[in-house]
């Protein structure tokens, strides 16, 4: 752990932020889980209609990873988002503002701002989006996930316990964070290289 927040301190300095963040992302993603995944830490998302995990994060808004945790895929957002913040609130004091999708509205919004003093801005879909739209804010979470997708190995979720799980999270965060500071620059995206024109 030590490793990895010193390269996101590092990092967030390199882009000319203070080491400790004031604002986050929260969100959550259900992933399969493999044969060797225990019964009693596996459930299914029948939202997302997975049987496995499910990952809750909270990033910066860098995308550099704050907390993480792993629980059973059918643990409903507001309850594993609950457990998340309680050790966020201790482990990174300065962030108290986060933003959210609408899985977290309701009470867990309410829960937040009494118990720890913390705002969770939810950040809702425009009236009739169908498919996927990058929203403000949000996005940057997103970013976040496809990042750890990106590696093979938490394609899916292969290990026996859930604390395994979350160490691989953190081993890829520091693998992206070290490439990123070697570069000086976030992954440019990928472009088709335009062809030259043979036409005679």
């Amino acid at each position: 752990i030590r490793v990895h927040d010193g390269l996101r301190d590092q990092l967030r300095q390199a882009e000319g932020r203070r080491p400790r963040p004031t604002a986050g992302v929260i969100d959550s993603q259900s992933v399969k889980g493999a044969q060797t995944v225990t019964h009693p830490s596996r459930g299914y998302d029948a939202g997302k209609k997975v049987n496995g995990r499910k990952r809750f994060i909270v990033v910066d808004t860098l995308g550099l990873l704050l907390g993480v945790l792993v629980l059973p895929a059918s643990r409903q957002d507001r309850d594993g988002a609950r457990q998340l913040l309680l050790d966020h609130y201790f482990t990174t004091p300065t962030c108290r503002h986060l933003f959210a999708d609408g899985g977290f509205a309701g009470k867990f919004v309410t829960w937040a701002t009494d118990i720890l003093k913390t705002t969770v801005e939810v950040v809702r879909k425009k009236d009739g989006q169908k498919g996927f739209t990058a929203l403000p804010k949000r996005w940057v979470v997103e970013r976040t996930l496809a990042w750890l997708t990106a590696h093979r190995r938490l394609a899916r979720d292969y290990e026996r316990d859930p604390a395994s799980s979350v160490a691989f999270i953190r081993w890829a965060m520091i693998r992206t964070m070290a490439r990123r500071l070697v570069r000086g620059k976030p992954v440019e995206r990928w472009t088709a290289r335009e062809q030259p024109n043979t036409a005679s």
